[in-house]
C-alpha cells in the first residue's frame, strides 16, 4: 500500500518507546493561560479585526451622506462595487421555457415549468395563477431558503398560496442544489442544501466567480420569463423569500431595477453583527472580496432607494435582530433624502429563524399596497400540495432527466477556459516576478512587519536530541506554537517542517522530524493558523462545515481578501526569520511540507524564498484539480486561494521554483488519489523542461520507507 499522510498518526515504527512519547506534553499554549482559551479562534479573530476595519471605513463614508445627490452618487458607487463582487453575468440567451404540466386547484391553477437561465442550465419552477385576477396582474417572484425540496416546503407554500389567494401571480423557482436541482446524492454529500451550495461554491470561488452570480442570474432570468407572460403587469413585479431566499431576494432586487417592491425575510442584518454571532454562512451568501469592497447588507436596500422595501425579521433569528435594526435605520436615511421615508419599512416578531403569522400579514399588506392589489392581509389556512404534485420533471431530478448543466459542470468549463487563457498570456521570461505580483494581489499577502516576539517555553529531552518549545508572534498579531528539535551534535542542516496533521503528530516516533533529529538535523515544527493548537478557528454551529472542514472560515478570508494561504505564507516567512536569528550561523535551511500545507509553502517560496531546498510530500497537483473533481476532498479548500485560477495555478509555482532544489513526492489529485509518474511528468512538464543543475525531481509511487529515505537524502 502506498504512503498516505492521513493514516500515519495510527502507525508505529521501530525506535523509542511509545509510552515515553505518550507521556510528553507537546502543547505550548497550555502553559500560557492568558492565550490558551482563545487559541483555536485566533485566526477568526484576526479576520474579524480586519473586517471591522473595512466596515469602519464604509461607516465613515456613509455617515456623512445627507442629500439626495450624495446618496445618488453612493448608489452608483455601490452598483460598481456589486458588479465587481458578483462578477460578470453571461449574455442573455433564449429561455426555451417548457410547461410540463398543469394543476387545477380551488381558486387557482399551477403551471409546472422549466426554463434555461444559461444554455442547458435548467431552472425548475411553478407558476401559480389565481382564477380571479386583473387582466394584467401583479406578480411576485418567490425565492426559497435552504429547504431540501425547494419551494415545495410547507413554510414556503403557506406564503406562496396566501399570495395567490390574494390575487397575486407567483413564480417560485428552485435554487441550484435544492428541490429538483439537487446535484449530489445523499451518500455523496450529507450536509443538505447548504452543503450543496458551499461544496460547489468553493470550486466557483477558486475560479474567481462567486456562486451568488449563478443564484442572482436565475432570479434576473425569472423576471425575463415573467415579462413573456401576457397575464403579468411588468410595472408590478415584486420579490420575496426567507432565509437563503431572503439573501437571493435582497441580491436580485438590488441588481434588477425591474423589481418594484422587495421583502427579504430573515436575512438582513449587518456583517458586523453576523461576524460577532454566527459568522459567515454558506457560499452564495458571500460576495467576492465583499467586505474589502465595503459592501454591507444595508447597501442592498439603499441602492434601491426610493423603491419600496420591507425588512422582515425575528428577534431570535440566526441573523441578529440588532443588525436588522441598524440596517433599517441607516437605509431610512437614504429614503428620507429621496423624500420617501415611508417606503422603507421593517416588521419584526418574537420568534426564531421562522415565518410567523404577524410577519406574513405584514408582507401581504406591503405588497398589496405597493403592487396596487388591495385586499385583506389576513393569513389564511391553505391546502398544501405534495412534492410529487409539484414535480416538474420525472422523479423530481432535473439534471438527470434533462441531461443539463450543473454549477459544477459550468464552473469546470470556466476553469478550463481560464487555463487556456493563462497559458496564452504567461511570461516565461520572467515567470517568478510575475507570479509574485499575482500571488500577492489575489491572495491578500502582505509582507510581515513589526518587531519579532519570541517566548521560550521550556525544553524536553529525547535520546539523541532536545525539544524546545516556543511561542513566535506571527504576522496576524498572535503567537504560533513551535517545537524546535535540537540534536546533541548538529550536522549544519535545519528543516522547517510543516505538517497538516499538526506538530504533535509530526514529531511522533518514527516520523520524519524524529528521524532527521536523530541523524543530526535541527527540525523546527510549528502549528500554523488553523492547525493543531491553533485549531480550525471557526464559530461553532455555522453553515458549511463539510466533513469537519470549516469552509465558512475560508469564505470569511475571501470576504476580507485575506486568504488562509496568505496568512500561512506570512507565518512561514516569520518562522524562517526566527530560525535565521536564533539558529546556528551558516546552517542550510530546507522547507518541508506534508499534505495540504504544501500549497502554502509553495506560495511563500515564490514570494520570498528563504530556503536552499524544498521538499513537498503528497502535494496537491493543482487548484484545477479541485474544480475538476466532482467529489474533491474539502480539506484541500483551506489551502486554496479564492480567485487563483484567474491568474495562476500550483504547477506555475513549481515551474517558478524549478531551478531550485525542489523534490516532489507522491503528488495527489483533489480526490486524494496519487498520480502515476506519467501523469506527474505531464502536469509538471513545463517545470521539468525549465530545470537547471539539480533542480526539480518528481517521484511517484513511493512506499512510506522509500519516501522517508528520499526526503532525508535530499535534505542531507
Amino acid at each position: 500500500m502506498k504512503y498516505n499522510i492521513r493514516i500515519l498518526a495510527n502507525c508505529c515504527f521501530l525506535g523509542l518507546s511509545n509510552n515515553l512519547f505518550a507521556q510528553e506534553d507537546l502543547s505550548v499554549y497550555g502553559y500560557w493561560k492568558y492565550h490558551q482559551p482563545a487559541a483555536s479562534q485566533l485566526f477568526y479573530k484576526s479576520l474579524s479585526e480586519r473586517a471591522f476595519g473595512q466596515l469602519g471605513k464604509r461607516e465613515t463614508a456613509v455617515s456623512s451622506l445627507t442629500t439626495k445627490a450624495q446618496w445618488r452618487k453612493r448608489q452608483a458607487d455601490v452598483r460598481a462595487k456589486l458588479a465587481r463582487a458578483v462578477g460578470p453575468f453571461p449574455e442573455k440567451t433564449p429561455l426555451n421555457p417548457v410547461i410540463t404540466g398543469t394543476l387545477k386547484k380551488d381558486g387557482f391553477s399551477v403551471e409546472k415549468l422549466y426554463f434555461e437561465s444559461r444554455p442547458c442550465y435548467h431552472v425548475t419552477a411553478a407558476m401559480f395563477l389565481p382564477d380571479s385576477r386583473q387582466e394584467k396582474a401583479p406578480a411576485i417572484i418567490f425565492c426559497s431558503g435552504h429547504s431540501e425540496n425547494g419551494f415545495r416546503s410547507e413554510a414556503y407554500q403557506r406564503l406562496i398560496l396566501n399570495y395567490v389567494k390574494k390575487g397575486f401571480i407567483v413564480l417560485a423557482f428552485d435554487p441550484i442544489g435544492q428541490g429538483e436541482r439537487i446535484q449530489y446524492q445523499p451518500d455523496e454529500l450529507k450536509e443538505g442544501a447548504t452543503g450543496e451550495h458551499s461544496y460547489a461554491g468553493v470550486q466557483s470561488f477558486i475560479s474567481g466567480l462567486p456562486p451568488a452570480n449563478y443564484f442572482i442570474w436565475d432570479g434576473i432570468r425569472s423576471v425575463d420569463y415573467l415579462l413573456t407572460r401576457k397575464e403579468v403587469d411588468p410595472a408590478r413585479i415584486g420579490i420575496a423569500g426567507r432565509s437563503g431566499g431572503g439573501t437571493q431576494s435582497a441580491y436580485i432586487a438590488a441588481m434588477d431595477d425591474r423589481i418594484a417592491a422587495a421583502a427579504p425575510e430573515c436575512y438582513i442584518t449587518t456583517f458586523d453583527k453576523l461576524i460577532r454571532s454566527n459568522g459567515p454562512q454558506d457560499a452564495e451568501q458571500n460576495l467576492m472580496f465583499g467586505l474589502e469592497e465595503g459592501i454591507d447588507m444595508a447597501d442592498f436596500l439603499e441602492v434601491r432607494a426610493p423603491k419600496p422595501t420591507l425588512i422582515v425579521a425575528t428577534t431570535r433569528d440566526i441573523f441578529a435582530i440588532q443588525g436588522a435594526r441598524d440596517s433599517y435605520n441607516e437605509a431610512k436615511r437614504a429614503y428620507e433624502a429621496f423624500g420617501k421615508a415611508g417606503q422603507i419599512q421593517m416588521t419584526e416578531d418574537d420568534a426564531g429563524h421562522a415565518s410567523t403569522a404577524r410577519n406574513r400579514e405584514a408582507s401581504y399588506a406591503f405588497f398589496q399596497k405597493y403592487l396596487d392589489n388591495p385586499g385583506s392581509p389576513s393569513d389564511l389556512e391553505v391546502q398544501l400540495l405534495t412534492d410529487e404534485e409539484l414535480h416538474v420533471t420525472p422523479g423530481g431530478r432535473a439534471i438527470a432527466a434533462l441531461k443539463g448543466e450543473s454549477m459544477f459542470s459550468l464552473n469546470e468549463k470556466r476553469a478550463k477556459a481560464l487555463a487556456t487563457k493563462r497559458s496564452a498570456v504567461r511570461s516565461a521570461a520572467d515567470l517568478s516576478a510575475e507570479l509574485k505580483k499575482k500571488i500577492m494581489a489575489v491572495s491578500g499577502f502582505t509582507k510581515p512587519a513589526g518587531k519579532m516576539d519570541v517566548i521560550f517555553s521550556g525544553r524536553l529531552h529525547r535520546p539523541g536530541y532536545a525539544m524546545e518549545k516556543y511561542l513566535v508572534k506571527g504576522s496576524s498579531g498572535y503567537h504560533l506554537p513551535v517545537l524546535w528539535l535540537k540534536p546533541a551534535k548538529s550536522i549544519g542542516k535545519t528543516v522547517l517542517l510543516l505538517d497538516d496533521q499538526g506538530k504533535a503528530q509530526a514529531v511522533q516516533q518514527g516520523k520524519l522530524a524524529d528521524r532527521l533529529a536523530r541523524q543530526g538535523c535541527e527540525v523546527v515544527v510549528p502549528d500554523l493558523s488553523g492547525i493543531g493548537e491553533l485549531g480550525s478557528g471557526f464559530i461553532s454551529g455555522g453553515d458549511s462545515v463539510i466533513e469537519g472542514v470549516p469552509l465558512n472560515l475560508w469564505f470569511f478570508g475571501m470576504l476580507t481578501h485575506k486568504s488562509l494561504v496568505a496568512t500561512r505564507a506570512e507565518e512561514i516567512m516569520v518562522l524562517a526569520e526566527f530560525i535565521r536569528k536564533n539558529g546556528t550561523a551558516g546552517t542550510v535551511l530546507t522547507g518541508v511540507a506534508a499534505g495540504t500545507l504544501t500549497s502554502d509553502l509553495l506560495h511563500a517560496a515564490v514570494i520570498q524564498n528563504p530556503f536552499s531546498k524544498l521538499v513537498l510530500l503528497q502535494p496537491l497537483v493543482s487548484y484545477q484539480s479541485i474544480v475538476e473533481e466532482r467529489l474533491y476532498k474539502p480539506g484541500f479548500a483551506l489551502s486554496a486561494v479564492p480567485g487563483a485560477l484567474t491568474e495562476y495555478d500550483l504547477p506555475d509555482l513549481v515551474e517558478a521554483l524549478s531551478s531550485k532544489d525542489l523534490l516532489v513526492i507522491n503528488p495527489v489529485t483533489a480526490a486524494g488519489k496519487e498520480v502515476d509518474q506519467k501523469q506527474a511528468d505531464s502536469i509538471y512538464q513545463r517545470a521539468l523542461k525549465q530545470k537547471q543543475g539539480v533542480g526539480l525531481s518528481v517521484r511517484c509511487g513511493l512506499q512510506y520507507e522509500e519516501l522517508l529515505e528520499s526526503a532525508m537524502l535530499w535534505i542531507k
